[in-house]
Parts: structure tokens; C-alpha cells; sequence
């Protein structure tokens, strides 16, 4: 799948012209984006997720204890039979993790850079039901898999747009409704950041939510500052030695600046530890309680890949991979592996492949730095044994 096809799930147009058309800029809606679309996973199956202790799921009530009641999961049985018959949603995070069928619909965005894809959200809705007018600061495709949902799109907002006064959700006070549409099984709709929008389900209906990671200014440099200052000394400070004789001492003159910036440019430019921690940051797990540390010695691993074992990502685990100067960087459920360059082509692999195994690995098994490598991610926890 290159970047100059038409793709079905853009509604026949091009992944060059929808990037340079409409991400982040406008708003596509796509009729049968995945015509004859069913859902693998069914409401009943949904709201049974919400029930387990490690799934992140929330409810809410737009005639609660309150106007638009929040409330947070897991949930019990005994919690959906005392709901409403209308006006409440249930919404599920990272479906996508627990159940591989959903993993696969990412399959139709590989146009995109897979490590800015969060995860696969799923809500169900019954009539009536939504989470009020309010808006993003990502991307999102919403896929229509069951039911009927209207949306209607608004303004653009930014941090300075007014909120009702809500604890726990961020509702537009004022929604200025531009446009709308009822979306109907296999249809989708492509939302870029801090558009306003609003869906209510017209029937029983479930929406699938494919977002992005976007990184906040400040969360960059809080994050990447953090990082940086493991590798800075002590004695590494400011300092003014070309110092000049000053008429007010309490005065902060302007070359006191520029030595600072000097400080920081020094620091701040250094692309290859920016990239160590952009990759590490981007493939941190959403869950990182999901990528357990396993043990397992060189023997055991090869007598396993030589029985015929096969070695799955786990689907909480994030991989990513770039090239440097001296070398090739793997970032791993937001660690980072400094590798020789002739790994390139198994970085790759590990990072496509459905699966791996003695027939797709071959002479990797017989590289010692690329045997150790797959062997180390298991151990990580970021690949797992596949269950026989």
C-alpha cells in the first residue's frame, strides 16, 4: 500500500490527496468506507469488557445524578440493568488490544506513521445517547459498525473556548452547528484537531474511534528537559565569563540572555538524543502494567523457535524504529536499542510482521546480535509467545 493509491477506506481518493487536503485542515466524510462493515465485536461483548478490572471504560448518563453524569469502570452486571432505556454511552478504551480483529481495521491506515496511532476506542450508544458537543486536540476517524449516529460538526476551538461547568468532561457552552450527517454501518468520519462536533445515536448504535498521539508543546518540554538533564553535569552551568563592569547591578541585562539560549542551544539541538526520547516517548504503552518482563536464556529461546514456536507482538507494546549516524535506533514500549546498521532489515521485520518464527527470521537466528535482539523484546515483554 503506497501513499499514491486510491484507497477504499478514503473513498477512492488518494492518501497524498487526503494528507494534503484535509488532515488536520478539514473535515472528509466517507460513504462506505468499509462497505458491508460488522462489527466483531458485539454490544453484549463490549459492555462485558467493561467489567474487567485492566480495561479502561466509562459511562455517561446525559440525564444522570446530574446533567451529563460521568461515571468510571469496571462496571458490574447489575450496573447496565439498572441504566436507562435512552440517553447514556458506554465507551471502551484500546478494544484493540483485547481483541485482535479490531487490531486489524489499523491495517487500512498504514499511510499514516503507525507510532502517532493511540488506540481503537469503542462506544455504544443507545437512542439518544452521546457525550455532548466538545472537540479534540487529535485526529480521529469515527467508523459507524452498528446503528445509525448523527454528527454534527462546529466551530474551531482552542483552549480559550468556554466549557460547562463540569468536573469530569470538557462540554462546549456553545456549539455553533455547521454542518451534519447520519452515519449508517461502514461509514466514516475523519475529524481534525479542535473541531467542535456532537454525536447522538439515533438507535442502538456503536462507533469505533481511531485516535492519535499529539504531544502538547508542554508536554514536550517537560518530558524531553526530564530526559535531557540524566546526561548533563552538575558543573555544567551558567556562566558569564566575558563578564563586563555593570552600572546597575540589579539590572538584568540582555547578554545575560544570550548566554543562556547559548546554554540551552547547546543542548536542545542535539538530534540524535531528541530522537532517542521522541521515540521513546511516542512508544510508551498506553498500559505500560501490560508489557510484563519475562525470563528466558539463550538455550530455551532458540530450542523454542526451533520447535516451531512463534513469537506475536504483545498488543499493549509499541514498536518503532529509525536510522542515526552510527547506526539504527529500535524504540520498544518506550525503551531504546542503539543497534549495528546491518539490523536494519530485522528492525523492519519486527516492527510489519504478523508473526515471527524460524521461517521469517532465518539467518537472523544465525546473527548473533540479531538472535540476541529478538530475544531481549521477549524478555521485555514487548513479543510474547504465541498461545498453542
Amino acid at each position: 500500500m503506497t501513499s499514491d493509491k486510491a484507497l477504499e477506506i478514503l473513498g477512492g481518493i488518494s492518501a497524498r490527496v487526503f494528507l494534503r487536503d484535509y488532515w488536520q485542515k478539514k473535515p472528509l466524510l466517507i460513504r462506505q468506507a468499509l462497505p458491508g462493515f460488522e462489527s466483531p465485536i458485539s454490544a453484549d461483548e463490549l459492555a462485558g469488557l467493561s467489567l474487567e478490572e485492566d480495561v479502561e471504560s466509562r459511562l455517561v448518563l446525559e440525564h444522570g445524578e446530574r446533567p451529563w453524569e460521568l461515571r468510571r469502570g469496571p462496571f458490574t452486571e447489575q450496573t447496565y440493568q439498572e441504566l436507562p432505556e435512552r440517553d447514556w454511552t458506554l465507551l471502551v478504551q484500546a478494544v484493540d488490544q483485547a481483541v485482535p480483529e479490531v487490531a486489524e481495521l489499523v491495517e487500512h491506515f498504514r499511510f499514516l506513521p503507525n507510532w502517532r496511532i493511540d488506540d481503537i476506542m469503542i462506544s455504544f450508544a443507545t437512542p439518544g445517547g452521546g457525550v455532548g458537543p466538545h472537540f479534540d486536540n487529535y485526529d480521529v476517524f469515527l467508523l459507524q459498525a452498528q446503528g445509525k449516529r448523527r454528527w454534527r460538526i462546529g466551530q474551531m476551538c482552542d483552549s480559550e473556548s468556554p466549557l460547562l461547568d463540569h468536573a469530569d468532561l470538557r462540554i462546549l457552552a456553545d456549539f455553533e452547528g455547521i454542518d451534519e450527517w447520519v452515519l449508517e454501518p461502514g461509514d466514516m468520519l475523519y475529524l481534525p484537531p479542535r473541531l467542535a462536533h456532537y454525536g447522538t445515536a439515533e438507535d442502538d448504535c456503536m462507533t469505533y474511534s481511531l485516535g492519535f498521539r499529539a504531544p502538547s508543546a508542554a508536554e514536550v518540554l517537560t518530558h524531553f528537559t526530564d530526559f535531557l538533564a540524566q546526561f548533563l553535569p552538575d558543573e555544567e552551568r551558567y556562566s558569564d565569563a566575558d563578564l563586563e563592569p555593570t552600572d546597575d547591578p540589579f539590572q538584568i541585562q540582555h547578554d545575560a540572555l544570550d548566554r543562556l539560549k547559548k546554554l540551552l542551544a547547546e543542548h536542545m539541538s542535539d538530534e540524535r538524543l531528541l530522537l532517542t526520547w521522541f521515540g521513546q516517548f511516542m512508544t510508551e504503552p498506553r498500559y505500560p502494567e501490560r508489557v510484563a518482563e519475562t525470563d528466558i536464556d539463550e538455550a530455551e529461546f532458540m530450542a523454542a523457535i526451533g520447535d516451531g514456536a512463534v513469537l506475536l507482538r504483545n498488543p499493549a507494546a509499541r514498536l518503532a524504529w529509525s536510522e542515526v549516524d552510527i547506526g539504527v535506533l529500535l524504540f520498544a514500549s518506550g525503551q531504546s536499542r542503539l543497534l549495528p546498521g546491518h539490523l536494519r532489515e530485522l528492525l523492519k521485520l519486527i516492527c510489519s510482521a504478523d508473526a515471527l518464527h524460524a521461517d521469517n527470521l532465518g539467518q537472523w537466528l544465525d546473527d548473533e546480535d540479531g538472535r540476541n535482539l529478538v530475544r531481549q523484546l521477549v524478555i521485555q515483554g514487548s513479543l510474547e509467545f504465541a498461545d498453542e
